[in-house]
């Protein structure tokens, strides 16, 4: 159902996702705009590499809760609609207000359209449409990026357990689900094919998170 709550929600969806907030972590307390720097995104992983893990933990943890808070709007939504909270219709509100966030953070409206992967922002949406899902995405995550040091790998690989997770692991939500869940790995794809053409060739930078780093190296 379409209506001004709906359009509301979506426009603030949108909104929350567009907060950049490494740009203006990096320019409030170091004076840099990470774009600059390293891969020239403006997401955790990037903030990581190049501010070290004081920038790049509330970074990422700020990058989930937009996605989570957007996604979430959904209740806000469904009280006036009477969407009930894991109905068809309450499903298509957050997976409508999720990708708001998500291209929000892709392209944000307060830093020039130039934002992240949207990977972190990914997290917070999935987290609040399915936890189950979204911890075995994160567990797929850590074990792949502990074992290769890739994160581009280690989001390409979450991104496709979660559509196994939603399809075959916890199956009988809407369909839906099914169908975000192979938009997350298309999305993850695309934001990422030269991060692929790169490990294909052997020349993908290798991250250590909890070290930090200042120099300009590619991602």
């Amino acid at each position: 159902m379409i209506s001004v709550y709906s359009i509301t929600a979506l426009i603030l969806a949108y909104l929350f996702g567009s907060i950049p907030t490494a740009v203006w972590i990096g320019q409030a307390f170091y004076k840099i705009d990470v774009r600059e720097y390293g891969s020239g995104n403006a997401g955790a992983t990037n903030t990581f590499r190049v501010l070290g893990k004081k920038a790049g933990i509330p970074v990422m943890l700020i990058d989930i809760l937009k996605g989570f808070t957007a996604t979430n709007l959904a209740y806000f939504v469904g009280a006036y609609t009477f969407a009930k909270p894991h109905s068809v219709q309450f499903t298509n509100y957050e997976l409508a207000f999720g990708i708001a966030a998500v291209m929000g953070h892709l392209f944000p409206i307060f830093a020039g359209f130039r934002g992240g992967k949207g990977v972190a922002t990914l997290c917070g949406m999935v987290l609040a449409i399915n936890l189950q899902a979204a911890l075995l995405c994160i567990i797929a995550f850590i074990i792949v990026l502990l074992i290769t040091k890739y994160v581009s790998l280690s989001s390409i690989t979450a991104g496709f357990v979660y559509l196994i997770g939603v399809t075959f692991v916890f199956p009988g939500g809407p369909i839906g689900i099914v169908i975000y869940g192979m938009c997350i790995c298309a999305l993850i794809l695309v934001t990422h094919q030269r991060n692929i053409e790169r490990l294909l060739h052997g020349k993908e930078s290798k991250v250590n998170l909890f070290k930090k780093k200042t120099t300009t190296q590619a991602s």
